[in-house]
């Protein structure tokens, strides 16, 4: 029998683990325990840095639950990402005679270079109002996490 201690995550884990992210109280996000366990590498964006932080320190075969505020989370709502987008720049750098829907999620070009996200919230004669907040900016989250393997 071994007395070695558990591998702990650090910064460059490997990691094979099940996770939940849900509204604090509400509906999943997204679960991994009906089904295949994750397998990720810390640090390449495959999870938000806020939820990597999480993780650090903790032991091989963890099973923790986080509450997340919004602010520890996506942010608060920010009223001035929402913004008017001219009809002109949206049909330049998104796909051609799309039929967009209010309450969608579309990207599209920056003008000058990048991409854009944001909820349709309305279109208009001349332009469309966008969110451009996260979709779960300003909602309290629960982060479950249970550490299958810790390389």
């Amino acid at each position: 029998m071994s007395n070695a201690s558990p591998a702990v995550v650090n910064e460059s884990s490997y990691l094979t683990l099940h996770y939940r992210l849900a509204i604090a109280g509400g509906a999943d996000l997204i679960t991994t325990f009906n089904g295949t366990p994750a397998t990720l590498l810390l640090g390449q964006g495959q999870l938000a840095p806020f939820l990597e932080q999480r993780l650090l320190g903790l032991p091989e075969g963890a099973h923790e639950t986080f509450a997340l505020s919004a602010q520890e989370a996506f942010g608060d709502r920010n009223p001035e990402l929402i913004q008017p987008v001219s009809k002109a720049t949206l049909e330049e750098n998104s796909v051609p005679d799309a039929d967009y829907k209010v309450g969608e999620l579309i990207e599209f070009n920056a003008p000058k270079g990048g991409r854009f996200a944001g909820v349709l919230l309305e279109m208009r004669d001349d332009s469309a109002l966008f969110d451009f907040n996260h979709p779960l900016a300003g909602q309290a989250l629960q982060f479950e996490v249970k550490l299958i393997s810790v390389l």
